[in-house]
């Protein structure tokens, strides 16, 4: 990476960082609340140990993302523009299914199935909203593409991965650090090249400085922050040459698929490698409880005959 482009990568970052860092100490001192409910009562969510958690850290990372993205340098003002558009829409959509989501459906084919009866989900609109704001973002950001139909055919390429990325991301958000984890791995590739790192580094720098609340398991992504973080991360891929476009394209699309019949969590659980790293950083699970054994008053009797 050239000189100029790493010294953009690191201010970009830090950008990110403080600015994220900074929103959320902002939203958990006096976290708002809505139509009569308290903040805590809003934003507030049980995770899978059963403890109380907060939504909040979702809203800082757009936050922080979108100001590290705005005062970043090394971005023209069309890819800035795009960078805030999958970001923050993509975020808002989120936050609407935190917000207003309900269990009833889940994934693509549960909120797709449902669309069919005629029951719109806070799911498919997300789901809708997320595929229109990454077709926005990519025809904003434009393609080198010489001819009408290469550019055309580059928009659609390029807001769906803005969208499946979006989705993706989502999915990983299941336990502590897990999706902040996963985006810095695939976005730190993206960062090394000199087309993508500009789009990356708010993004990765808001992530980082999000990392340690989450892996402590005060707060977490939910939809708003998962949603705009792979939107962000799917935006710098479309940076790249068509080819590997279209091979992170299917392997996103793939991805997807494969989470409506596979849970990604049972296959990171069982996977030696994958199950350490999602477990760095983490507070360790608690043991099994142990079986029961009988005392002496409940152990059978037996007779001889």
């Amino acid at each position: 990476m050239k000189r100029a482009t790493t010294s953009r990568m690191i201010v970009g970052t830090a950008l990110g960082a403080v600015a994220a860092r900074a929103a959320y100490q902002a939203l958990t001192r006096r976290p708002p609340g809505l139509h009569g409910q308290t903040g805590e009562e809003v934003w507030g969510r049980t995770n899978h140990r059963g403890e109380s958690v907060t939504l909040l850290e979702g809203p800082a990372f757009v936050a922080g993302a979108a100001a590290g993205g705005l005062l970043a340098p090394g971005l023209d003002a069309r890819t800035r523009a795009a960078a805030l558009l999958a970001g923050v829409g993509a975020g808002l959509l989120g936050g609407y299914d935190d917000l207003a989501g309900t269990t009833s459906s889940r994934g693509f084919k549960g909120h797709l199935s449902a669309l069919a009866r005629g029951e719109v989900t806070s799911g498919a609109v997300k789901i809708l909203g997320i595929g229109a704001t990454g077709l926005a973002a990519a025809a904003i950001a434009g393609s080198p593409a010489p001819s009408r139909a290469g550019r055309a055919f580059d928009t659609l390429v390029n807001g769906a991965i803005v969208a499946a990325g979006a989705n993706l991301m989502n999915l990983f958000d299941l336990r502590p650090g897990r999706a902040i984890k996963v985006g810095l791995i695939t976005g730190t590739p993206l960062a090394l090249t000199s087309s993508g790192a500009a789009v990356v580094a708010a993004p990765l720098g808001a992530a980082s400085a999000l990392l340690p609340v989450d892996l402590a398991e005060r707060a977490m992504l939910g939809d708003t922050g998962s949603n705009a973080l792979g939107a962000l991360l799917g935006l710098a891929a479309t940076r790249l040459p068509r080819v590997p476009r279209l091979a992170v394209l299917s392997g996103l699309v793939a991805l997807n698929a494969a989470s409506e019949f596979v849970s990604f969590t049972k296959v990171i659980k069982q996977t030696p490698a994958l199950d350490w790293v999602d477990m760095l950083g983490r507070r360790p699970l608690p043991p099994p409880p142990a079986p029961s054994v009988p005392t002496e008053a409940e152990q059978p009797t037996t007779t001889s005959s």
